[in-house]
Formats: structure tokens, sequence, C-alpha cells
């Protein structure tokens, strides 16, 4: 079920919903228009790494806009700052953005139950395309969650974009794999994933040879 515009309202309301800032403008039948930050990051150094930190280049987008180029990525930052409780977001690209050839994400376009933060854009183009700080670049659209939740993503230990920033995040994949090596070291290690009591099968065994 998604939510209308009246039940976002409402929802904003109570502070289940938090947008901010808030245009009531942008607010659609059953979606919200957001807006492009002012910031862009690319990758630099060639290749990427997903065992790695991979470095960015971090700039503003200047008064006159910026041209996005086909075969570049380029990490955006959406204006406004959201949290959303109870629900489920997604954010989806607006139809005047698409019919520009601009991609406003690779595959993360679905939020977490208790996400609070900016949104982080992954944006490709498919012909050179200007684009402005402070223009509409996409829509939220919030779902409603058949259960109860055991455990919210800002709850969460693991949840590797839980830091609030109003700049482009580059991707934190490098941390999954730390966190598997974690893992494995404590499997290997001296009565790692073993209690270190004999079964009494093998205590008979030992005391009759």
């Amino acid at each position: 079920m998604i939510l209308s515009d009246a039940r976002i309202r409402e929802e904003l309301r109570s502070g289940q919903l938090v947008i901010r800032p808030f245009r009531p403008e942008s607010l659609g039948t059953n979606s919200y228009d957001v807006h492009l930050g002012p910031w862009l990051s690319v990758y630099t150094g060639g290749g990427l790494d997903a065992r790695k930190p991979n470095p960015v280049r971090e700039f503003r987008i200047p008064p006159e806009g910026h041209v996005l180029l086909p075969g570049q990525l380029y990490l955006g930052i959406t204006e406004e700052y959201t949290e959303t409780h109870g629900f489920v977001p997604f954010l989806e690209g607006k139809s005047s953005v698409g019919r520009l050839g601009i991609d406003i994400h690779s595959t993360a376009g679905k939020g977490d139950e208790g996400f609070c933060n900016y949104w982080t854009l992954e944006m490709s183009v498919k012909l050179p395309v200007r684009i402005y700080a402070g223009m509409p670049i996409g829509q939220l659209i919030y779902f409603e969650i058949s259960g109860a939740v055991e455990r919210s993503y800002s709850d969460k230990k693991s949840a590797k974009y839980r830091t609030v920033s109003n700049r482009p995040t580059p991707s934190r994949m490098y941390l999954n794999f730390r966190s598997r090596a974690r893992s494995a070291r404590g499997r290997d290690a001296p009565g790692g994933g073993h209690s270190g009591r004999r079964s009494g099968s093998a205590d008979r065994a030992s005391r009759t040879r």
C-alpha cells in the first residue's frame, strides 16, 4: 500500500516521517519530489576495488551547472534530509529527469525502515546533460509494512550508512569484507566455535586406551 498525499501529511505531523526542508508544492498525489543538493563526487584512480575504500574527488556544482558525461559515475546527494519510521521509503527518478537520459540510482532505490539521512544518488547519463543544484531530481514513495519490525535500520550496528552527511557517501562495501574477515578469525582462533569440552564417548574411549 502506497501512502497518499493526505497520509504523507498526516505522518509528517505525527513525526513518523521527516522531510527537511519540506516544500508543500513538492508533495505529489502519492509521492514527494526531492531536489539535487550542491555536491557531487566522482571516483578517482581508474578502476574500483570492492574490497577497499576507493578515493573520490568531491566538488560543488557551480551556479552555471555542471555537465554530466556518459561513461562516468557521479555520486550526488539530495537537498532533503529524511527520516522514515514505520514505513519503507523508495526513491525513484522523475519522468522528466528520465527523459533527459539521467539515471539517479544504479540498484539502491529502496531505503529501510528507520533510515535517517540524506540520500546518496548513483547518477549516470546516456548523453551529456547539464544539471543544476536545487533542480527536482527524484521522488520519494512510502510503503506500509506488513508485520512488526524487529530491528530498525537506525538501531543496526552493522548499518553502513547511518552517519548523517549532506555530502555524497561512497560505497562502503569494503566493510562487509572486514566483517567477514573478523568472523573468520574468530572461528579460526583456539577454541573458536568449540566449547572445549570433550564428548562423553570421547572421554570413555580415552579411559579404555
